[in-house]
């Protein structure tokens, strides 16, 4: 039967208006496609023009998982987190803290760290293959608060450009010492340019990613120093197969705590919830490396740093939260045994010091006779 030429002009017009509605939305979608890869080109282009640095690299070098020889002290590794340069605290007797402060204690930190490894690990003249340096977030105060804003010695560019300085001539310190450094880096929630935390592009809206990038181009031409600034929140990495992931840890997906356990709830149930999320796409790992607490705790699978600012008017006035010793976390992964000589780096001495004049050791007896040791 012949079909009636009215039909086919019917037909013809209902392809052609099909053809061009897939055609707006393949338009549409390349638009959303340019403008996705346009974002991410940008921070290439900043990485790669500006700053001078190769595109992301996320493989650790190899010296980290290189087996380890008998009697090695294994590799030692520390988080630099929390530092809140530019913030001010002022607790007469207590803890103060500024930019002259925060560069005495970052200059102690390094000095501590290459100390401890060298001189205190039982023997003269070891050797490591190199050193771990995490970088975990919060190095800036930020402005994200009123309270800060009023406060702060330093404005949010001029930090960024003294933490550039200041990381830059700690590495150098460190590389010096221990010849080769590995520098995985994540952003905090202090140095955030938005009033809100946001998920999306949080990196790329962080003041911490230009330091991060600052620092790596200070090091570029160096074979000896190698950075990992992924474009996520985590990074992982691996020491003699012993799995790490280092991420600030105000995104455990936990909030709160208490006055009997304080912070200890949420940080457990953050990294049962971590682990169980990590696991599920792929990327499980052994140790969580957190900061943001501001207090130094070490459990099997849990690194948790302290703070370069130390113990302040927040912690004091609105949590009543035990006093923290400024310091920060150094530890050795062992080929053969795992995580091995948990340290605490601490900056400010004591808050009371102890006597002098007490005896290392005492004790008292069934007869309630008090003894000491010779």
């Amino acid at each position: 039967m012949a079909v009636p030429l009215k039909t086919v002009d019917d037909q013809l017009r209902d392809a052609t208006d099909i053809i061009k509605k897939k055609n707006a939305e393949i338009l549409a979608a390349r638009k959303l496609i340019e403008q996705l890869t346009k974002e991410q080109d940008d921070a290439k282009t900043v990485r790669e023009n500006i700053y001078k640095i190769a595109a992301y690299d996320p493989e650790p070098p190899e010296w980290t998982v290189r087996e380890g020889r008998a009697g090695a002290r294994g590799v030692p590794a520390t988080i630099w987190s929390d530092w809140h340069y530019s913030e001010v605290v002022r607790m007469p007797g207590i803890n103060t803290y500024d930019k002259t402060v925060a560069r005495r204690r970052i200059k102690c930190l390094a000095e501590t760290t290459v100390d401890l490894a060298f001189n205190h690990m039982g023997r003269a003249k070891i050797t490591y293959p190199g050193c771990i340096v995490a970088l975990g977030g919060d190095m800036l105060g930020g402005d994200i608060h009123e309270e800060l804003m009023k406060t702060n010695d330093r404005t949010t560019q001029q930090a960024i450009e003294d933490l550039i300085d200041l990381i830059s001539g700690a590495l150098e310190m460190m590389a010096t010492s221990f010849g080769k450094l590995f520098v995985p880096c994540v952003v905090g929630n202090h140095g955030r340019s938005t009033k809100k935390m946001q998920m999306k592009e949080r990196v790329f809206t962080s003041h911490e990613w230009n330091v991060y990038c600052g620092v790596a181009r200070h090091f570029r031409r160096s074979k000896h120093v190698q950075f990992s600034i992924p474009e996520t929140a985590d990074c992982a990495f691996n020491i003699f197969g012993h799995r790490y992931l280092l991420t600030h840890g105000d995104s455990l997906g936990t909030k709160g705590g208490d006055g009997i356990i304080g912070a200890l709830g949420p940080i457990m149930r953050g990294t049962l919830k971590t682990h169980r999320s990590e696991a599920q796409i792929g990327r499980d790992f052994d140790t969580l490396l957190i900061g943001h607490w501001h207090q130094y705790i070490t459990l099997p699978g849990l690194i948790v740093n302290n703070s370069l600012k130390g113990y302040d008017e927040f912690a004091h006035l609105v949590l009543r939260a035990p006093y923290s010793r400024p310091s920060q976390a150094l530890w050795f992964t062992h080929p053969e045994h795992g995580l091995t000589a948990h340290w605490q780096v601490y900056l400010e001495k004591q808050l009371t010091p102890l006597a002098e004049e007490k005896p290392w050791v005492s004790w008292q007896d069934f007869a309630d006779t008090r003894r000491e040791a010779a």
